[in-house]
């Protein structure tokens, strides 16, 4: 059982993307452009005619930038023991963002959607990806469409920990971005604590889990936290943080500790969604309820 739980955490079956913004009726420029490490990154450019202001769009695990259609094998035995087994369409975000005046480059990390294969198909909870979210940042200062916009980081989950992780290993990529809006980030050791709790495997097997994760990805789970590492207190940026309160997947007590070693002197926020166990209810939050999060955008781009 250990062995198997330590193969789905080290590795993610692809999602396809399956969305488009062209079904918004929003122009669209498909793009290429290298991973900080030179791994192709696949992913979409949609301009707003006339703005001076940019959001870099950074998905979750299992996901592509379109969504995750976890209602359809094999990413419904994936993530249906946690009831995440509804199709989540995050291009509606897109047309809210377009539609509020901004750019968005909304992109692939390595690994999943139609983006390269990296580091043997590994996911590494953002240590490694951390260096597609540099790309990112490096390809939107280079368009000249774009030079000299401010730029916006959206990033959900794996996103999210990835670009905790830039910041902490390159903080002079975030020296001219204006803020973050961070959904559920997340500590990897939370996670298999609930998952060993479902399972009924007892709490003291975590230690050979670790060494299993550890033989697949070179990582230990501690060294993939934002917390234990450092990575969140390496925030520069005014961040928004939210989280299903009651996520059947990890525990507020962990996204709280991440906002919590966020210096004070760093403007930030932390905002609980409530009625819901369905961790994909989190990555919908926006489309369904998105004034508070357009609020922090405008609020720090101007």
């Amino acid at each position: 059982m250990l062995e198997a739980i330590a193969d789905r955490f080290s590795t993610s079956p692809r999602s396809p993307v399956l969305h488009s913004p062209a079904e918004h009726g929003l122009d669209c420029e498909d793009v290429t452009f290298p991973s900080e490490d030179g791994t192709p990154l696949e992913g979409w450019f949609v301009p707003t005619p006339g703005s001076d202001r940019i959001v870099i769009v950074n998905h979750p695990r299992f996901f592509s930038r379109s969504g995750l259609p976890s209602h359809l094998e094999p990413w419904r035995s994936v993530n249906g023991e946690t009831g995440n087994d509804i199709e989540v369409d995050l291009v509606p975000d897109i047309a809210l963002l377009h539609a509020a005046g901004y750019h968005v480059l909304a992109y692939d990390l390595r690994n999943f959607g139609l983006s390269g294969a990296a580091n043997g198909g590994v996911t590494t909870s953002g240590r490694f990806e951390s260096r597609d979210v540099v790309g990112s940042l490096r390809y939107a200062r280079s368009r000249p469409d774009l030079r000299g916009s401010r730029i916006a980081l959206f990033s959900r989950c794996l996103g999210a920990d990835a670009t905790l992780f830039a910041m902490q290993r390159a903080p002079q990529e975030f020296t001219d971005v204006c803020c973050l809006v961070a959904c559920q980030p997340l500590s990897p050791r939370a996670v298999l604590e609930r998952t060993l709790e479902r399972r009924r495997i007892p709490a003291e097997r975590m230690e050979e889990l670790d060494r299993l994760i550890r033989l697949r990805t070179g990582f230990g789970l501690d060294e993939m936290s934002p917390v234990e590492t450092g990575a969140a207190g390496s925030v520069r940026v005014p961040t928004l943080l939210y989280q299903v309160h009651d996520d059947l997947m990890t525990r507020p007590a962990d996204v709280q500790s991440m906002f919590d070693a966020i210096p004070s002197d760093v403007p930030k926020e932390l905002f609980w969604i409530h009625g819901t166990t369905r961790r994909w209810d989190g990555y919908l939050h926006f489309q369904k309820d998105p004034d508070r999060i357009l609020e922090w955008l405008a609020g720090h781009m101007g």
